[in-house]
């Protein structure tokens, strides 16, 4: 059984025990946060295509860790003009483990 859920402007695919990285959540670890955005449920032969969502279906997740993604360099170059900028940027996640999915 897999389902596709929305959440920070993204899509993903899980299914029960997957972990994953997702936009940053305002949720201490250890606890766990449902998701009710569900865009498709699919079990076997039986696959419910929401409109937009899904009614009634849930996904369960346990918050694992707060974080940091690894450095994205940003180099702003303009030839023959004596200028230079660089620029950096850690983007925060949250990494989650999914526990139940519910259609």
């Amino acid at each position: 059984m897999y389902a596709v859920i929305k959440t920070g402007g993204q899509q993903f695919r899980v299914e029960q025990g997957t972990t994953l990285k997702i936009e940053k959540l305002e949720i201490e670890p250890g606890k766990k946060v449902t998701f009710k955005e569900i865009l498709m449920v699919s079990d076997g032969d039986n696959v419910q295509v929401g409109a937009p969502f899904v009614p009634k279906a849930t996904v369960e997740a346990k918050i694992i860790s707060q974080g940091k993604g690894k450095k994205v360099h940003i180099l702003k170059f303009r030839r023959r003009k004596h200028s230079m900028k660089q620029q950096g940027h850690r983007q925060l996640f949250t990494e989650i483990e999914i526990v139940k999915i519910k259609a």
